[in-house]
Parts: C-alpha cells; sequence; structure tokens
C-alpha cells in the first residue's frame, strides 16, 4: 500500500455504521481515507468506495504499524461493538501520539475511560444525536448545533419583531442576548448579516448565543 499518510488524510478504525459512513463523507470532501477493520465482508464492501481498505487487527501493534498508521495526524475509532477492542486500539494511537484523535464511545462508561486514557475528542453519536433531535423536536427551530461550553447556533425563522426593520434598530442582541448572524432569503444563498440588514417573515436566520437563550429566541412568533 502507498503511503497516504499526509496533511489531509485520516485512518478510521472500524468501519461500522458510524465509522463507515463518516469515512465516505470525508472521502467525498476530498480527505484521503484509509479504512481499517476486522470483517472481511466489510472491508469488502468498502473496496473501491475509500482510498485504501484493509482488513487488519487493529489491536494489534506491528498490524497498525506495517499500515503506517503511526505516521497519521489524524484517527478515528469507529469501534463501537467491542469495548476492549476499542480502548486498546485507542491506546495504540496514545502510544504512537498521534496528536488528534477522536473516538466513539457506547456509554456513558466507555466515554469516561476514553477521557481517562486521554482522548480529548470523545463522540457519542447517539447520544449528542438524540439530544439535538429532542432541542428540534419541542422547539420552532429548524436546525440546531450546541457547543460543550453552553453556547449554541440555531436555524430558525425570524420572529416579528425582527422583520422588516434594520437589525441594528432592532435591539435584539440587548433584549434577548443572541445574536443573528447569517440569514438565507427565498432562492439565494447564506449570507452574513449586518446592522442595516432587514429581515423579510420567509427568512431563515442562523441565532448564536447561550443554549437558553438561542433556544427561547427560537419560540418567538
Amino acid at each position: 500500500m502507498e503511503r497516504i499518510a499526509e496533511a489531509n488524510s485520516v485512518v478510521v478504525i472500524g468501519l461500522g455504521r458510524f465509522g463507515g459512513a463518516l469515512a465516505l463523507e470525508l472521502v467525498s470532501s476530498g480527505t484521503e481515507v484509509l479504512g481499517i477493520d476486522n470483517d472481511e465482508d466489510i472491508v469488502q464492501s468498502f473496496n473501491g468506495r475509500l482510498t485504501h481498505v484493509v482488513r487488519a487487527d487493529a489491536t494489534k501493534e506491528e498490524a497498525l504499524r506495517q499500515l503506517s498508521v503511526h505516521d497519521f495526524d489524524r484517527a478515528v475509532v469507529g469501534i463501537g461493538s467491542d469495548l476492549e477492542a476499542s480502548i486498546l486500539t485507542t491506546s495504540l494511537l496514545l502510544r504512537f501520539k498521534t496528536p488528534t484523535i477522536w473516538a466513539k464511545a457506547v456509554s456513558a462508561a466507555h466515554g469516561q475511560i476514553l477521557e481517562q486514557l486521554g482522548v480529548e475528542h470523545v463522540i457519542r453519536p447517539e447520544q449528542d444525536m438524540g439530544r439535538r433531535v429532542a432541542h428540534l423536536v419541542r422547539g420552532a427551530m429548524l436546525d440546531y448545533v450546541e457547543f460543550a461550553d453552553g453556547f449554541a447556533m440555531v436555524k430558525t425563522r425570524p420572529p416579528k419583531e425582527a422583520v422588516g426593520r434594520a437589525l441594528g434598530e432592532t435591539g435584539i442582541r440587548s433584549k434577548h442576548h443572541v445574536t443573528i448572524v447569517a440569514v438565507k432569503s427565498l432562492n439565494q444563498d447564506w449570507d452574513h448579516t449586518t446592522t442595516s440588514t432587514v429581515l423579510h417573515p420567509d427568512d431563515e436566520i442562523i441565532v448564536a448565543g447561550a443554549t437558553a437563550a438561542a433556544e427561547r429566541f427560537a419560540t418567538l412568533l
């Protein structure tokens, strides 16, 4: 296998639903991906769809070294069905001093172990998606992204008080403690807002602020 451990390359270990979808998305965005899985059927299903895909036991240091995994700057551990394999593989990557590691956790205990090992980016797909969908279901939001420090960005429709007036005249930031950072009008592309931006009822807007404030703003009529 030719060496692909370059700046825009990622090794994805574990090509289940999460790892496989992530690997394909990375490839579609122009990233070179080395996919590794211990299941021959899974490996065959990704043959020709990833830059490289290899069957290997990622818990074995020699196997990872033969694949030059230690040369990668970015790695994703998508193993979820085998807790021991996830932890052993992650430990090896940390021993290789791979600078940036993302690891999937399937439970709170699994995530805690990964964090204790020293993984900075612990991914909890089901939990994170459940929280995000819950916000969408209970509110008037069109989309929702929450950051770890209590900050959120919400896609919603403008309330009546923000329609037909320049944003600089609405006092929304001081009144609601949020900022309308972007707007998308009908049949137009997204654009950043200014104090002179005038919103229309059918516009979509992106609101940024503390999570609670952004959620409240999305419920305004």
